[in-house]
């Protein structure tokens, strides 16, 4: 039960304080963010799952759990991605507020 708890708060979607941030720093940001093909890959997996994805992702790529971490860690950094601690894993999610946020900023570059 407590496990269900955690992947529910998960994937709450989290505001990340972009205040005074303009829109070329902050596309420039979260593009730097997706500037790795692993780093795309996780998103399009969070992404394509209806809840929290704990141990999986690691299982999914051809690399290392500590280069994995590290992936995850600037995904969250760039508010892409939101994690919650479950126990001793932690669980990743995609923020669809930050996600719909970089689709207006790309569409914006006609």
């Amino acid at each position: 039960m407590a496990a269900r708890k955690s992947k529910t708060r998960c994937c709450v979607e989290t505001t990340v304080n972009v205040a005074g941030v303009s829109d070329g720093e902050l596309l420039a940001r979260l593009a730097k963010a997706l500037a790795h093909p692993a780093r795309v890959t996780i998103v399009r997996m969070l992404i394509e799952r209806a809840s929290c994805v704990c141990g999986e992702i690691v299982g999914e790529l051809p690399l290392a759990q500590s280069t994995v971490s590290q992936h995850l860690k600037i995904l969250k950094q760039s508010g892409l991605v939101q994690g919650d601690i479950d126990g001793p894993k932690v669980c990743y999610c995609i923020n669809k507020k930050m996600l719909k946020l970089l689709q207006t900023l790309v569409s914006g570059l006609k």
